[in-house]
């Protein structure tokens, strides 16, 4: 029988740490979870940082959108603008030419008695208003003004004259007539407008002495009598 001359297993020895390598693995430990700290407070600013310029990106792209929108908006507005009234100055400088054509057919008409008188009134009536017809077309209209309230907006007042058989601030002549274009007023009417009459008090006042007056030498009279 063979002997078996191993040695047995020895235990192993436990050396206790002593108190600098605890103090070393306690500062190693502090030193990570600070590391550990600082590291995540970067990665909170990091991302906070991240959602103040995404947010201010955000209103930029909001302010940026709604000017282009408004600028669209602005454009449409002015191309449509130019469209309706891109006439205006034409027609403008066409209603001196209406104005003398009325002023003509306005004298022609008081010469009818003669042959040539008539005709020339019957032409530039018809000029008149086949003219009038054609401007029509492109949203000139005139101004009714003769008999209306006076109003600012499409009247420009030269007079005022007295009248007590209507109200006041009514159009009582019109001396140039006004015309709108589409819905511009393109020259307002040149009319004269009503006012009441103004009483003199000094008028009354008089009466009223003249008749005080009256009454005492009739007083007196009747004391004689």
């Amino acid at each position: 029988m063979t002997e078996d001359n191993s040695n047995p297993p020895q235990a192993e020895e436990f050396h206790e740490p002593d108190s600098q390598t605890a103090e070393e693995a306690a500062r190693c430990i502090a030193a990570e979870t600070q590391e550990n700290a600082a590291s995540r407070d970067a990665r909170e600013k990091l991302e906070q940082n991240l959602k103040d310029e995404l947010g201010q990106e955000k209103d930029r792209y909001l302010r940026l959108y709604a000017e282009f929108d408004n600028y669209k908006k602005r454009v449409a507005r002015d191309k449509e603008e130019l469209i309706k009234y891109g006439n205006e100055s034409l027609l403008y400088e066409l209603l001196p030419v209406i104005d003398n054509l009325e002023m003509a057919m306005k004298h022609s008409s008081n010469d009818t008695a003669s042959a040539s008188g008539g005709g020339l009134a019957q032409g530039v009536e018809i000029t008149l208003k086949e003219f009038l017809r054609v401007i029509d077309k492109f949203g000139l209209s005139p101004i009714d003004a003769s008999g209306k309230m006076f109003d600012p907006s499409l009247h420009h007042a030269m007079t005022q004259v007295e009248r007590d058989d209507i109200d006041e601030n009514m159009v009582v002549e019109e001396f140039r007539k006004g015309y709108m274009f589409s819905e511009k007023v393109l020259r307002p009417s040149l009319v004269a407008v009503s006012k009441k009459t103004v009483r003199s008090d000094s008028v009354g006042e008089e009466t009223l002495t003249l008749n005080t007056d009256t009454d005492t030498k009739i007083n007196i009279i009747e004391e004689e009598a």
